[in-house]
């Protein structure tokens, strides 16, 4: 890695913990917001000339700390003669710690609890994604509204509002209530659950896989593991997160064309997140409970274990996906648990399972599952059927690739039906 990328990806590991550590102390998230972004542009001047210092973290608190206070100073000059600079101040030794400064011992904890702030269920989850990408992930407003395709003015709106009503409601940066932690700790995993599933397959655009927000992700997942190494669930995400990952690179050819998992080259699979993510798993499913992030890793452990050209054990995906429907039922699960019983128990029995998601209004709007039922129908010997759900499927689907995916499946399977015909 080039040194610039290194300093580069040394400032993004570092952001949220100052942030954190600075929103604790002085409350006022939009100043501290800018002084940190202040901090952060110093270092990326000054590191490359004069080196990185020894506590990287403690420089940026100290320099972000003073930007804060010169705003404060200025702020307060501005609106009032009458109160005192020096009553503004805080004590020196809160705007430039040690480097034996409690805080240094507590960036994990600090990045959690900025976390908790930014999903906190006053929040929309649009809301809560944004604001997570833009405070802790450091992600400009532009960069966040190109990722979700809206315009960049709607983004700035949705983030001003979403800053205003942790405002309004005088939420404040503590660790929440022992009651609270797990319903809170729920909502940060599904917003990075979110930001990944939008990395890894776009829901609209010319492009399937968006790497920044995938990265991001798992950055993010893994400071949250940090802080919450005992949580299942917290390794749970991450493992899924890592064993999904690592088939990115061969999931499409050179042009973009989507390659299924069935037909992907494996030794083009980053081996090093497959072994993390395994480790994981096995870590996760130690832990005491179950929860739907265990179990979706330990599905994605069966598909990264499955040797090139081995058979895949679907009755082992199947049992689990038996399971995370008990734990966690949703559309999403049910689908893809049909394909799960089709490749066990035959493609009619599939079929059967997808009938209850016809009636699903979200579902049925989707392309994901008219190209199951495709498959499921071409697995059974129906080429008509199977041709007109692909169109559908490519008619409803928002993404390029996915779309140019399903059209030469049609057409794939009409070239079928004429060969057959002869």
């Amino acid at each position: 890695m080039r040194s610039d990328q290194c300093l580069e990806s040394l400032l993004a590991e570092l952001r949220p913990s100052v942030l954190g550590t600075l929103v604790r102390r002085h409350g006022q998230f939009d100043g501290c917001e800018d002084a940190v972004q202040e901090a952060l542009v110093s270092a990326a001047t000054q590191w490359p000339a004069e080196g990185i210092p020894d506590n990287p973290r403690a420089w940026l608190l100290t320099v972000a700390g003073r930007r804060l206070t010169d705003y404060w100073r200025s702020d307060q000059a501005r609106r009032t003669r009458e109160i005192t600079v020096a009553s503004m101040a805080l004590p020196e030794a809160s705007v430039a710690p040690a480097p034996d400064d409690e805080d240094l011992v507590s960036a994990d904890d600090d990045t959690l609890m900025l976390l908790f702030l930014c999903c906190h269920p006053a929040l929309t989850p649009s809301s809560q994604v944004a604001l997570t990408l833009r405070a802790v992930g450091g992600l400009t407003t532009e960069e966040i509204a190109r990722a979700f395709l809206v315009p960049q003015t709607s983004m700035s709106r949705r983030i001003s509002r979403a800053k205003q009503q942790i405002k309004d409601a005088g939420m404040t940066f503590h660790m929440p209530p022992e009651r609270e932690r797990p319903d809170r700790t729920r909502a940060v995993l599904h917003v990075l659950y979110l930001i990944f599933n939008e990395g890894y397959t776009a829901t609209a655009g010319p492009d399937l896989l968006r790497p920044d927000l995938t990265a991001e992700a798992i950055r993010l997942t893994r400071q949250a593991h940090r802080a919450l190494p005992d949580n299942g669930e917290v390794t749970g995400l991450l493992a899924l997160m890592l064993l999904t990952e690592a088939r990115s690179p061969a999931r499409t050819l050179a042009d973009g064309t989507l390659v299924p998992i069935a037909e992907q080259d494996r030794s083009r699979w980053n081996g090093d997140l497959a072994e993390e993510g395994l480790a994981l798993v096995v870590e996760a499913l130690a832990r005491p409970g179950v929860g739907h992030y265990r179990l979706q890793a330990a599905i994605a452990a069966v598909h990264v274990e499955t040797p090139d050209g081995g058979e895949t054990d679907w009755p082992q995906i199947l049992a689990l996906y038996d399971l995370l429907e008990q734990t966690a039922p949703g559309s999403v699960v049910r689908l893809n648990r049909a394909v799960a019983m089709a490749m066990v128990k035959g493609p009619r029995e599939g079929l059967r399972l997808l009938e209850p998601l016809e009636q699903d209004r979200w579902m049925t709007g989707s392309h994901r599952l008219s190209a199951v039922r495709a498959y499921l129908l071409e697995m059974d010997g129906d080429l008509d059927g199977a041709r007109e759900a692909y169109r559908t499927a490519a008619r409803q689907a928002a993404s390029g690739p996915e779309k140019r995916f399903l059209t030469e499946q049609a057409e794939r399977v009409g070239a079928a039906l004429g060969d057959r015909a002869r």
